[in-house]
């Protein structure tokens, strides 16, 4: 149902039966490890390239969920995904080796909550009984295509941050036992003429700040109602950018259930920058740290605000600024 003017209320409220986050060897010395179901010591995966190990990444996510709620890869009707490759290859290979009835999806980073979004209505339109949400990015095939190959050296900025190598999943069902997906805000694209493909934080801060607030007037609730807010990897600059930014139009997060996920995943003394970034980055903290505090008890809603650059190598070739979104879901038990 539409709530307001950008938000789907799901009657049903479709629940999320089981869900999955893999990482690499960066994350496994990161600040939430325990929270994986497997971490890699090979940046490779045992591939011949770091896109191979990407899809190896997605691969494996889906297969763990399914396999935690004890289904079968036949038993789901679609697998939604989008990662940050051109074309998104790392999503479609994946899609050719799981073999389940695939849509494909580019929010670039957003594509976590978008592909969950997507899931959800899909269950509650009782258009499907079973859906894989998914997303993936890999640090050293997303810095060869959109800066420079880490063999290059390239010394970068305090903004940059730091492209998760991971992968999370989520399987989407009409009942069962779980967290429940209870609404979804699509957001809109906001450019503010910004360039600077390393301060990423900077230039989707106004998106996530856009979805954020159209989400508490379409449900006519405030920021009280949440345990947890997490924008999803505006890392260090563009969390505070957008906490300054909410403040100036009277909405103002408490500060203590106001976070972000690129600042959660990794720990303080890791050369990250400005915090973690990618596809994986929420995926694999919504998919394994802040699901797993909602089935212990700790928290009983939270709203995941993943954002988006929606830039290519062939845009920032062209000098086009950078245009952002940030898609919200709300998650409850």
């Amino acid at each position: 149902m539409l709530k307001g003017h950008q938000t789907w209320v799901f009657q049903s409220k479709p629940v999320i039966i089981a869900s999955a986050a893999v990482g690499g060897p960066f994350e496994a010395n990161g600040a939430l490890a325990e929270d994986f179901d497997y971490l890699h010591s090979d940046v490779w995966l045992g591939q011949d390239s770091f896109e191979k190990a990407e899809k190896k990444l997605l691969e494996q996510a889906c297969e763990t969920a399914i396999n935690k709620a004890k289904m079968k890869k036949e038993d789901v009707q679609f697998f939604i995904s989008g990662d940050l490759m051109n074309q998104i290859i790392s999503s479609s290979f994946a899609a050719r080796t799981l073999g389940m009835p695939f849509l494909g999806i580019f929010g670039a980073c957003s594509s976590s909550m978008e592909g969950l979004a997507l899931a959800s209505l899909l269950v509650d339109s009782k258009s499907a009984r079973y859906v894989v949400a998914g997303a993936s990015s890999h640090n050293v095939a997303a810095e060869k295509q959109f800066r420079y190959p880490t063999e290059y050296g390239a010394q970068k900025p305090p903004t940059a941050q730091w492209t998760v190598t991971g992968a999370g999943a989520a399987l989407v069902a009409h009942n069962g036992k779980g967290p429940k997906v209870t609404s979804a805000t699509i957001g809109r694209v906001v450019d503010m003429g910004l360039s600077d493909p390393y301060n990423m934080g900077a230039a989707m801060a106004p998106a996530a700040v856009d979805t954020i607030e159209a989400h508490f007037r379409d449900l006519k609730i405030d920021p009280s109602y949440y345990d947890l807010i997490a924008t999803g990897d505006l890392g260090r600059v563009g969390h505070t950018i957008a906490g300054d930014l909410l403040d100036k139009e009277g909405l103002k997060i408490p500060k203590e259930i106001f976070t972000d996920c690129g600042l959660l995943i990794y720990k303080k003394d890791q050369p990250v920058m400005a915090g973690g970034s990618g596809c994986g980055c929420s995926a694999t903290v919504t998919y394994g740290h802040l699901l797993k505090r909602m089935n212990k008890g700790e928290l009983k809603r939270i709203l995941v605000v993943a954002t988006g650059a929606l830039l290519s190598p062939l845009s920032y070739q062209q000098k086009e600024s950078i245009p952002c979104i940030a898609h919200a879901v709300s998650i409850e038990i």
